[in-house]
């Protein structure tokens, strides 16, 4: 339980110049890869045990733009902001609740533009990760909301506070509510009470 790689984002976050990527499937790993070697600083590629989404892998490795996400469902009121593996749940959840999906794809720097436009266009964001919501990813964004003076709400998906059991991965984000049907209940749950 004490291995099981919840809360590296957390801990990563507070080093100074480190650029944090988290890849969506395995092609955008060998992006990172080769996008944190080019890097003059320090940098770490996240991803998860198991196996990818089975995406076509480039022959190229081509860096991708430091701190950029991707707009990858454009849809209305909710914006889901997807870190790493959690993309393909985030994507399934949308076709339900009509939201617009993000590819993070940076915890560390923000795609601050990308972030912006969310906010003002969307009544709630949504983070999306399979990291510690302790001082991970999605304390991020609200970080930069407040830095920003944007009260855009928002909505923290991820592991609790505490070591995880051990078990096959698809079984442990569905217990902790991160697979599809697990978003869409947080959301509307959250949602009868705001």
């Amino acid at each position: 339980p004490t291995h099981a790689g919840s809360f590296d984002l957390s801990f990563m976050r507070c080093i100074p110049e480190m650029v944090i990527m988290a890849p969506a499937d395995e092609n955008e790993c060998r992006q990172m890869l080769t996008t944190g070697f080019l890097h003059d600083g320090p940098a770490a590629v996240r991803y998860p045990r198991g196996t990818g989404p089975g995406v076509e892998i480039s022959d190229e490795l081509t860096p991708l733009e430091i701190g950029r996400g991707e707009i990858r469902r454009q849809g209305s009121k909710v914006a889901l902001l997807a870190f790493g593996a959690m993309l393909g749940p985030a994507m399934e959840a949308a076709e339900q609740l009509d939201a617009t999906v993000t590819n993070m794809r940076f915890i560390k720097p923000l795609d601050g533009a990308l972030i912006d436009r969310l906010a003002r266009e969307h009544t709630v964001l949504v983070t999306v990760e399979d990291n510690a919501v302790a001082g991970g990813a999605g304390s991020a964004v609200s970080e930069y909301l407040s830095r920003h003076k944007l009260n855009t709400p928002v909505l923290h998906l991820g592991l609790p506070d505490l070591f995880s059991e051990q078990g096959r991965r698809d079984e442990i984000l569905a217990d902790y509510g991160l697979d599809s049907n697990g978003i869409i209940r947080a959301l509307e749950s959250w949602q009868s009470i705001t």
